[in-house]
């Protein structure tokens, strides 16, 4: 597996090293392109200094011939002409026809003029080329014209050697390796100590996350670090094992619950089974403890099925289908349904509603929430008591509530109503058969519509339960 340490160290490398390429390609180029501009520059103000002193004076090339010297080179001694013999100028006058009229003295013998050369000159241009002389050194030649009269009278021709350019651009070349490689090898001892500080706080959060066993998730990491990023990461950590604690410690207590509900009906059967075995009965004793039992084992199904929706419910997909829904046939159907159980109990059951815009929902589940709160209703509300049902367009949404007038909730249960297994002390002396679970159940189904869900009660008055769902911004029409 790689380290991020090396990697950092690499990438930093390897940048370092494609902006030094870069860099030191630039500064080549450029430095070859000065020096060259500037050998050119020198080269041409000779030749054009000396091409309007024989254009003045004609009769130094025409009275000297070939043995004339510039008085710049007579005047220098033999041993400074020694040391500056590859860089000093040298100078040929040729007629325009090509032949050689005058030269200065020490000029090494050169190839003829070519005739595209001459060509050019004649034109009255100034033409630049390099060559190599006898002895495989660089020459630069620079040719211009001497006129008189309106027309090319001599052709001068100027050099002067490159080994002091090339030289200079060998050592450029050498200088920026050596610069480069200094540089790389910098960049690599510090791009590894800036990497190993940078990441030790990573190191010590790995080790503290490493400590963290599920006996102790209470633990919290702590960092002292300078840099903002590490101490938002190791909030944003601490902020995980807040709610991965939450979430476990809520686990735990739907087992226990779980199997504390689970363990009542089981030991009722358990216990009629037992009883029934300890001597011979009549068949409508044995008839008795079948019908105890078969009650014991509905409720177990029931608790089953709760515990199996909730299951659904709490993965990280809910179990729904969000399709457009218009609310007002749902609910009417439901209490067509519900109406007979209703009238068994003497309870008036009724449905009230307003015009309000089609929902994204899943029909099924909400029905089976609606249901919930509808049971709720029928189990706490005495004979003669009456239920509404009523639908209503909100800000933002529609809310549909369930209105009772049963024994209502005490203030203290009420924070506590949508927690699983949460019963009222009144609803457990009563022993309903609820199982607990209804509730939440009916909080996420309705949260997993993007809606919420609140109660309002008074003890001996009744209770609202308000389911609200929210209306989709970009109506989707059935296909």
């Amino acid at each position: 597996m790689k380290s991020l340490r090396g990697l950092i160290s690499q990438s930093a490398l390897m940048l370092m090293a494609g902006l030094l390429l870069v860099f030191s390609v630039l500064v080549y180029v450029g430095g070859d392109a000065l020096l060259s501009r500037f050998v050119d520059s020198r080269l041409l103000a000779l030749a054009e200094t000396l091409a309007k002193i024989f254009e003045q004076h004609p009769n130094i090339i025409e009275s000297s011939g070939e043995d004339y010297a510039f008085a710049g080179e007579v005047s220098r001694g033999k041993k400074e002409q020694h040391e500056l013999q590859d860089v000093t100028h040298s100078l040929r006058v040729f007629s325009p026809d090509g032949r050689l009229v005058w030269k200065a003295p020490n000029t090494v013998a050169q190839q003829p003029v070519t005739d595209h050369v001459l060509e050019q000159v004649r034109l009255g241009n100034t033409v630049f080329e390099t060559v190599e002389s006898a002895d495989g050194k660089p020459v630069r030649h620079l040719f211009i014209s001497i006129p008189r009269q309106g027309q090319v009278r001599y052709i001068l021709q100027a050099e002067t050697s490159l080994l002091l350019y090339r030289e200079t651009l060998k050592g450029l070349v050498i200088l920026l390796t050596i610069g480069s490689g200094t540089i790389l090898l910098g960049a690599w001892v510090g791009s590894g100590w800036l990497a190993k500080k940078v990441l030790a706080p990573i190191g010590v959060l790995s080790t503290g996350a490493e400590t963290i066993s599920e006996a102790d998730l209470g633990k919290r990491l702590t960092l002292d670090s300078p840099y903002q990023e590490f101490l938002r990461l190791t909030r944003s950590f601490n902020s995980v094992m807040d709610r991965f604690q939450r979430s476990v410690e809520s686990q735990r207590r739907f087992v226990d619950h779980a199997a504390h509900e689970l363990r009542t009906p089981l030991t009722v059967l358990q216990g009629n089974l037992e009883v029934a075995l300890l001597k011979a009965r009549t068949s409508e004793e044995y008839r008795e403890t079948l019908i105890n039992n078969l009650a014991q084992v509905g409720r177990l199904i029931t608790l089953t099925r709760s515990l199996l929706t909730l299951a659904k419910f709490t993965s990280d997909k809910p179990p729904v289908q969000l399709v457009p829904l218009a609310l007002e046939p749902l609910l009417q159907d439901l209490v067509e349904e519900l109406l007979i159980l209703f009238d068994e109990r003497q309870i008036k059951l009724s449905l009230e509603f307003q015009s309000v815009p089609p929902i994204l929902g899943d029909a099924q589940w909400l029905k089976q929430a609606l249901m919930n709160l509808l049971d709720n209703a029928l189990r706490y509300t005495p004979s003669g008591g009456a239920v509404t049902v009523r639908l209503q367009a909100v800000v933002d949404g529609v809310a549909v509530a369930v209105e009772d007038t049963g024994h209502g909730i005490e203030p203290e249960h009420l924070p506590h109503l949508f927690e699983r297994f949460y019963r009222t002390d009144w609803a457990r002396a009563k022993d309903s058969g609820g199982t607990g679970l209804g509730l939440p159940i009916v909080k996420e189904i309705v949260e997993a519509h993007g809606g919420s869900i609140s109660v309002i009660s008074q003890v001996d008055k009744g209770s609202v339960f308000t389911l609200r769902l929210p209306i989709p911004t970009h109506r989707t029409v059935p296909a």
